[in-house]
């Protein structure tokens, strides 16, 4: 279980003002606010496409603030591919495509350095197809 009360250094050795700039950084963003909003909408956007389960694994690896946005809602009825989850992410940020591509690279090359490839990995086969390249990993065929 996920505990708040916990500093969030001691649970993934990163604060999430560091995790913000380490973002920040690979995003190329002119701003830690606009880090934010963007960790925030990719994160939130995540959440909703992973099961209570990895939610909660997942959050346990994150800062408290990453894991309060990846945790806000549950989990949509209708799974999306990787593409879907980024035109869906374009349009409920008002942005393009391509610019919710970046951003979500940016996020979750994070994300998965925090969480490791071992929780990465199992999140990854549980998605439908399309994730592992927005976590900065290359897409492997599935079995048939």
């Amino acid at each position: 279980m996920l505990s708040l009360r916990e500093p969030a250094s001691a649970r993934t050795g990163m604060t999430f003002h560091q995790m913000l700039e380490k973002i920040r950084y690979e995003g190329a963003y002119p701003t830690r606010d606009r880090a934010e909003d963007v960790t925030r909408a990719v994160l939130e956007a995540l959440g909703r496409q992973l099961t209570t389960a990895h939610r909660t694994e997942l959050a346990a690896c994150l800062p408290t603030e990453a894991a309060h946005a990846l945790t806000t809602h549950g989990q949509d009825i209708q799974p999306l591919t990787g593409w879907q989850f980024v035109k869906d992410l374009a349009s409920r940020t008002g942005t393009t495509p391509a610019t919710a591509r970046w951003d979500t690279g940016a996020v979750l090359t994070t994300v998965g350095h925090l969480a490791g490839n071992e929780l990465i990995g199992r999140i990854i086969g549980h998605l439908p197809d399309g994730y592992a390249l927005l976590f900065g990993r290359a897409q492997l065929a599935r079995a048939a």
